[in-house]
């Protein structure tokens, strides 16, 4: 994409290079076990400190520190030097890709903001309080082991357990800075309007802060692989602006417009300008994808296409870094080795990842499900909480073509007894509508796994080891798994009660999980010891999904290794541990006469 710039942190939303700057690398740090930096005003006078790399976080053995333990309360400090004088009349803004959990920033002794919440992004308009040259940042972030915030799979405790790994505190996603001219652009919504071959655009602007620019337009600018496609125009009379494209009217695409789909993910690029008497105020560039996700009966269509998903659950963890990618290209390798396996998808587990890596599943044709943290308990606070920040994802993330699938809750967790409180179906039915209010054009899923409420799609998950007993559940026992009579996974069944099934289309989405003999930890089931064992198994459980004509897509567990939990098909270092060619093989096998392998 012509608007991409290697390592900008929001590749959907690109000014040009010299308007921001990385503000990852060296800072001073300290830890602040005893509460004791607000009294002492840290802010201020920053004490004696060691330093961190950001956006590692202390845990990591790439900050510096690597330290696993919870400490609760960490200080951040950095001089920063700002030309304002070689940006006349500009915005500055401080941008956080991710901090966790609750943030506040100081600039120059003087307060300018706080933020809760682990994995939306946030940002602070610092124009009033910098001054030209060297700039003294300071932050404070605030993190614990508290259930009632969305954790996903940080663990709670002071020793890892189960499938819940070492926590993260304070920055672990890209911090920058950019200078914004005062009448910009702040956010744009695309909508694909698929069957009409439209794309809807909702802008939000800020047209000064110092009085009227006077006559301002909002231009859009659509081109594909360098052509131009079409343009449009409004003025800028309000905040919110509304404006639509035609990509069919243009004879540039004997089929009236380019698609969005794994074997071909055509994208168009956009730009945006506010401009004045003819001179650009402000310019963004940024692109799209024509794309369609539909329900219809017992299936998902992709641009009106039976869509059977391939997917693979990947948590998003390294050895050195935890959550946080260690660059770009770890990123591009992970798409790369999923596809090379055969999977058409990932789950993207308990984690909102990066935001360069949706770019490039953008690129590389790669589905998503979007799947959000879980808090662990069930009360105000926990909902609160939940709430807003599922809703800013939900809003920042909403243009990616890749995204097919939101995913708000996993396996009850936060909601534990959801089969039977009204309360707790009731925040369900809650989040899904708030979702659908933003996104009416996505399948939401709600409590995927099981004890499902409201949902578009029915996934189970079952690690059942045995593909003969795979094929002969599902073959035979489905209808009864689907009415609740029986239960596919333990003790837990389908749908809470007070709901059924309504001809959802059917996904096994975790099964698999198979961990090798010869490294501690775990998987799911018995272990192998061989590699001809571990294909043995996945082909037989895999190929009895793919026999069942009413299972429209699986996803299996793990793409990799996280920590404890040795059942990836790559290790933490992304070493395959078997030839990824026959995982490919297997995954592109024809299975169901219903669907086409791709």
């Amino acid at each position: 994409m012509k608007s991409y710039q290697r390592g900008y942190p929001r590749p959907q939303f690109v000014r040009e290079p010299n308007s921001w700057i990385n503000l990852n690398g060296p800072w001073d740090f300290v830890f602040d076990d005893r509460n004791e930096g607000m009294e002492g005003e840290w802010f201020r006078s920053f004490p004696a400190a060691r330093k961190i790399t950001v956006p590692f976080t202390y845990e990591t053995p790439k900050s510096g520190i690597g330290d696993p333990s919870g400490r609760g309360v960490v200080w951040y400090h950095r001089e920063i030097p700002i030309e304002k004088h070689k940006q006349p009349g500009k915005g500055i803004v401080l941008h956080f890709e991710g901090s966790d959990y609750h943030t506040e920033l100081w600039v120059n002794g003087n307060f300018a903001g706080a933020h809760d919440g682990a994995y939306a992004r946030f940002s602070f308009d610092i124009t009033h309080l910098v001054k030209d040259g060297e700039n003294n940042i300071t932050l404070r972030v605030e993190d614990s082991f508290d259930t009632a915030q969305p954790r996903g799979k940080q663990r709670w405790k002071d020793e890892s357990f189960g499938c819940w790994y070492i926590q993260t505190t304070g920055i672990w996603k890209t911090l920058w800075l950019e200078y914004v001219p005062p009448a910009h652009i702040c956010s744009v919504k695309m909508t694909p309007l698929f069957s009409e071959g439209k794309l809807k655009i909702e802008a939000e602007v800020q047209a000064g802060c110092s009085g009227p620019e006077g006559p301002l337009q909002l231009e859009a600018e659509i081109s594909f692989t360098g052509t131009p496609i079409t343009s449009l125009a409004v003025p800028v009379t309000k905040k919110r602006l509304e404006m639509t494209a035609d990509l069919v009217n243009t004879g540039i695409c004997e089929w009236g417009f380019f698609t969005w789909e794994p074997e071909n993910p055509r994208l168009y690029d956009i730009r945006f300008r506010i401009l004045k008497d003819g001179n650009t105020l402000d310019e963004v560039l940024s692109y799209f994808g024509m794309r369609e996700v539909r329900i219809d009966g017992s299936n998902v269509l992709l641009n009106g296409v039976p869509l059977y998903q391939r997917l693979i659950l990947d948590q998003g963890y390294w050895k050195e870094s935890h959550l946080t990618p260690p660059d770009e290209e770890a990123l591009i390798t992970d798409i790369d080795r999923v596809l090379a396996a055969g999977y058409n998808g990932v789950r993207k587990h308990q984690k909102i990842e990066d935001e360069r890596f949706l770019y490039w599943a953008d690129v590389k044709g790669l589905l998503v499900w979007s799947e959000m943290a879980a808090a662990y308990e069930y009360y105000d606070r926990a909902v609160s909480n939940f709430t807003r920040e599922w809703m800013e994802i939900v809003q920042q993330n909403y243009n990616h073509p890749s995204i097919i699938t939101w995913v708000p809750f996993n396996e009850s967790w936060g909601i534990q007894a959801i089969k039977t409180s009204r309360p707790q179906q009731s925040f369900t039915e809650a989040i899904y509508h708030l979702t659908r209010a933003c996104d009416p054009y996505r399948p939401i899923i709600t409590n995927d796994g099981w004890e499902h409420t409201v949902s578009d799609i029915i996934t189970l998950h079952d690690y059942e080891e045995s593909g003969e007993d795979f094929l002969a559940r599902y073959s035979e026992y489905l209808d009864a798994i689907l009415d609740n009579l029986i239960y596919h996974n333990q003790s837990k069944s389908a749908f809470a009660q007070g709901y059924g099934y309504r001809g959802q289309p059917v996904i096994i989405s975790e099964f698999g999980g198979i961990a090798f003999n010869n490294a501690p930890g775990w998987g799911y089931g018995n272990k192998v010891n061989t590699g001809e064992e571990f294909i043995k198994r996945f082909g037989a459980i895999t190929m009895a999904i793919k026999k069942i004509d009413r299972i429209c897509g699986y996803c299996y567990t793990q793409l990799t290794d996280v920590q404890q939990e040795i059942n990836g098909l790559m290790d933490i270092d992304r070493n395959f541990k078997v030839n990824p060619d026959i995982l490919k093989e297997i995954n592109q096998r024809l299975g169901s006469t219903r669907y086409r392998m791709t």
